[in-house]
């Protein structure tokens, strides 16, 4: 079943710093928030590989939206 990487607050998708294959490992920087003109990093929880990217950089996001989905 796969793991869902989620917005820790509202704001804009800066940066995506992984892609679809990637290996992940707990604490790794996935993508970067931008809220208030702070740049906030987006961490894995868990290790895995990335299997979906559900977010584009541009897009605005919700506290609590699924951005990737990892295994």
């Amino acid at each position: 079943m796969a793991k869902v990487i989620k917005a820790h607050i509202t704001g804009n998708v800066w940066k995506i710093e992984v892609k679809v294959g990637d290996k992940v490992e707990e604490g790794t920087t996935v993508a970067i928030l931008e809220s208030m003109k702070m740049e906030m990093p987006v961490e894995a929880e868990d290790e895995g590989t990335i299997t979906k990217i559900l977010t584009e950089e541009g897009k605005a996001v919700k506290e609590g939206e699924p951005l990737f989905e990892f295994e």
